[in-house]
C-alpha cells in the first residue's frame, strides 16, 4: 500500500511538473526536457554559452526553448534576433528575468531586479543621478580592467603599440583625458577588443516578457525568462573574423582609424542595458592609459604559458594572476 501511494504521488508530481513546463502559447522548439530537472543532463552547466551554441547548431536555430529545472527559458542566439527582441520589441522584453542569487534577498527591490512602474521611476532617477554625479558600475569596470592587464601582458605587441600611442599623444608631463581618445584609435580599439574578447556576461542578464508576446512565428507566455546570448553577438565571425583571437583590428578600418560596430554589446541592449555604460567606457579608457603611461607591466612567466581561459558559468571571470609593475 505504501509503495502504491508513493507511486501515485510520484505520478501526480510528474504530471504537474510536465504541465507547468509545457506552458501555453506556441513556444520556440528545443531539446526534450525532463520533469523536475529540465535539460540539466543535456547542458554543460560549467560552460552554458558553449552549450547554447551546440543546441542552436544542432537543429533549433537562433530561437529555442530550454528548461533549467522547471524554469522555462527562451534563448536568443545571434545579433539579428537579440536586436529584434531588445530594441525592436523592447517594451515586451523589458522585465527582469528570475535571478536565483537575488531570489534570496529579503527585499527584492532595486534597479537590477525591480519591474513595472517602480523600475521605470527608479531608472529615471538613476539616469539623472548618473548625469549629475558621474557614478558607474564599479564591479563590472574592475573585472574588465583586471582582464585588460592580463591580456595586455599576454600580448606584448599590443602593449608596445599602446605605449607608442600614449607617448605620441599624451607624453609624460600630464594625465590622460577623454579628449585624447579621438587621437588614440589603437588604444581605443584595444579597450573595445578587451570587452568583446572577455565577453563578461556571455548570456546577458536574464530578461522576461511583460505579456504574452508574439515574436516571429512564436508566442512566448508572459513572465517567460529570456536569455539574450551576448556572447553570440560579440563572437559573430562575420563581423569579427576569427573571433576567438584577440585582435584590436576588429575595431580599426583599413586606414587605422577607429570604427564602431553594432555588434559591440558587452553592456547589453535596450531599456535594461547598463545605465553606467558610457561612464564605464570613459573610466576604462582613462584607467588603462594612466596605468600604462606610468608603468610597464610584465608577467612572472613566459607570456606563451599564460592561460587566458576565463572561469565560466553565467559570467566570465578572469583567473588570478601575478605581474611585475615597473615605474616608467
Amino acid at each position: 500500500l505504501a509503495v502504491l501511494f508513493t507511486l501515485c504521488v510520484s505520478c501526480l508530481l510528474f504530471l504537474s511538473a510536465w504541465r507547468k513546463m509545457s506552458g501555453s502559447g506556441k513556444l520556440p522548439p528545443g531539446p526534450v526536457a525532463f520533469p523536475i530537472i529540465g535539460n540539466a543532463l543535456q547542458l554543460n552547466m560549467k560552460n552554458l554559452p558553449q552549450s547554447m551554441r551546440e543546441v542552436k547548431v544542432a537543429k533549433y536555430g537562433p530561437i529555442f526553448t530550454i528548461y533549467l529545472g522547471s524554469e522555462r527559458v527562451v534563448v536568443l542566439y545571434g545579433h539579428e534576433v537579440v536586436k529584434e527582441a531588445l530594441i525592436d520589441q523592447g517594451d515586451e522584453f523589458s522585465e527582469r528575468g528570475r535571478m536565483p542569487l537575488f531570489e534570496k534577498l529579503p527585499d527584492k527591490k532595486g534597479i537590477s531586479i525591480d519591474n513595472g512602474v517602480p523600475w521605470k521611476r527608479l531608472r529615471r532617477f538613476t539616469l539623472t543621478t548618473l548625469r549629475n554625479f558621474g557614478m558607474g558600475k564599479k564591479s563590472t569596470e574592475e573585472r574588465i580592467l583586471e582582464e585588460a592587464h592580463f591580456l595586455v601582458e599576454r600580448l606584448k605587441n599590443t602593449h608596445e603599440k599602446v605605449h607608442v600611442e600614449i607617448d605620441r599623444v599624451i607624453g609624460r608631463s600630464r594625465s590622460p583625458c577623454m579628449a585624447d581618445r579621438s587621437q588614440m584609435p589603437y588604444t581605443d580599439a584595444v579597450v573595445h577588443e578587451i570587452q568583446r574578447f572577455i565577453s563578461l556576461a556571455p548570456l546577458g542578464i536574464p530578461r522576461a516578457v511583460t505579456r504574452d508576446t508574439h515574436f516571429r512565428q512564436y508566442i512566448i507566455p508572459k513572465g517567460t525568462t529570456i536569455f539574450p546570448v551576448l556572447h553570440s553577438v560579440l563572437y559573430d565571425s562575420k563581423e569579427f573574423p576569427k573571433p576567438e583571437q584577440f585582435n584590436p583590428g576588429h575595431f580599426l578600418d583599413e586606414n587605422g582609424a577607429f570604427k564602431k560596430s553594432d555588434f559591440f554589446v558587452p553592456f547589453s541592449l535596450g531599456k535594461r542595458s547598463c545605465l553606467g555604460e558610457s561612464l564605464a567606457r570613459m573610466k576604462l579608457f582613462l584607467l588603462l592609459t594612466t596605468i600604462l603611461q606610468n608603468f610597464t607591466l610584465k608577467p612572472l612567466i613566459d607570456p606563451k604559458d599564460i592561460d587566458i581561459t576565463p572561469m565560466t558559468l553565467t559570467s566570465n571571470d578572469p583567473v588570478s594572476y601575478q605581474l611585475i609593475v615597473i615605474p616608467q
